[in-house]
């Protein structure tokens, strides 16, 4: 089946609408496909063939890159592997960690065997990289990758130019830049339709109180915007794991303690909108001197969502404006409700 194919088969099963933009991307990715699929040549000596050319796909929220890719690493029929960006930079972290602790004298040369044993084709979604430790690693982690005949498809909000930027040293993560766009090819999906928009046009946001209908709701929320798929999400901040539950395509779905009844800070909250771009957040409580550090907590998170324009569905047990009623920090709670209510807009969101 070709991507045409299996494209116009989501359509008329309903799971898709056609959309121009995405249409365009078709021919790149059955290249790809048809390319993969072709009978293998080795390499001289026995080395590993040159990859087929793969894509860098990047655009704005909801255009569908991460359905197109999904699409084609379905369709695509050699030993392959789709993974968060985020989630396996921590494996190729531990790995490096490993072996440096078994006494490797190349511990990215062992993980990157590792890698790619038997794996033709590297599906990524949402390459963003903001940790220096990743900014200075990926290049030469990706080299080797190409060496080893690894295929990579990628998707990104970004594109590769903007990458790392303004990030510290980023004059030594250029030449990954430009490896980037030497070796994928680089398309923008610039259709004029959200799709994820779409879906949640109209529908509530903010579920108060916490009742087993408005579980419900926020339940069929997310099985709506991941189709009820996800896994957990491990982001590295600052030398630290930081565990989101589940994941999928951009959508985060995590409880109130799980992000605010752990020491959490900051940058943890910034880490998580830059990897997200829609939270599900359960059972936020109301807040108190009882529960102050779990408050400003919250307030932190909600400062780093607004600034990133994550789109966020939250069940609470009380409308904002009553969340935070009395005791100290109540007063410079309201910038923090005026916020969440905001963030309830239909058009909110999503740049």
């Amino acid at each position: 089946m070709t991507m045409f194919d299996a494209y116009d088969a989501e359509i008329a099963q309903g799971m898709l609408k056609a959309d121009p933009g995405q249409r365009d991307v078709l021919p790149a990715l059955e290249r790809v496909r048809a390319a993969l699929a072709a009978p293998q040549r080795r390499g001289l000596f026995r080395k590993p063939p040159e990859p087929v050319r793969g894509l860098y796909l990047w655009g704005g929220v909801g255009r569908g890159k991460s359905m197109l890719m999904d699409l084609l690493h379905a369709a695509v029929t050699v030993p392959k592997r789709r993974s968060h960006f985020h989630a396996f930079m921590q494996e190729v972290h531990g790995g490096i960690a490993a072996a440096r602790a078994r006494g490797g004298t190349d511990p990215l040369h062992e993980v990157s065997d590792v890698l790619a044993r038997d794996l033709r084709f590297l599906a990524f979604d949402e390459m963003q990289i903001s940790d220096i430790t990743d900014a200075m690693l990926v290049g030469r982690l990706f080299e080797q990758l190409f060496q080893r005949g690894v295929t990579v498809v990628t998707t990104s909000n970004r594109p590769p130019d903007d990458l790392y930027l303004n990030g510290l040293n980023r004059q030594l993560f250029l030449p990954f830049v430009a490896l980037l766009k030497t070796r994928l090819e680089v398309i923008e999906l610039a259709g004029p339709q959200d799709h994820r928009q779409g879906r949640m046009e109209g529908a509530v946001r903010y579920f108060a109180p916490v009742t087993p209908a408005a579980r419900a709701q926020i339940d069929a929320v997310w099985r709506d915007l991941t189709r009820g798929e996800a896994h957990p999400l491990t982001l590295r901040v600052t030398g630290r794991d930081v565990e989101i539950p589940a994941f999928h395509n951009g959508v985060a779905r995590a409880s109130f303690y799980d992000l605010c009844g752990r020491a959490l800070g900051p940058a943890d909250y910034l880490a998580l909108a830059q990897a997200a771009r829609v939270l599900v957040l359960d059972d936020v409580p109301r807040l108190s001197r009882q529960n102050y550090n779990e408050a400003k907590r919250f307030v932190t998170l909600i400062d780093a969502l607004y600034e990133a324009r994550v789109r966020l569905f939250c069940t609470a047990a009380a409308r904002p404006e009553m969340l935070y009623v009395e005791g100290e920090g109540s007063f410079e709670f309201a910038r923090t409700a005026s916020r969440l209510q905001e963030m309830q807009a239909a058009d909110w969101g999503g740049a």
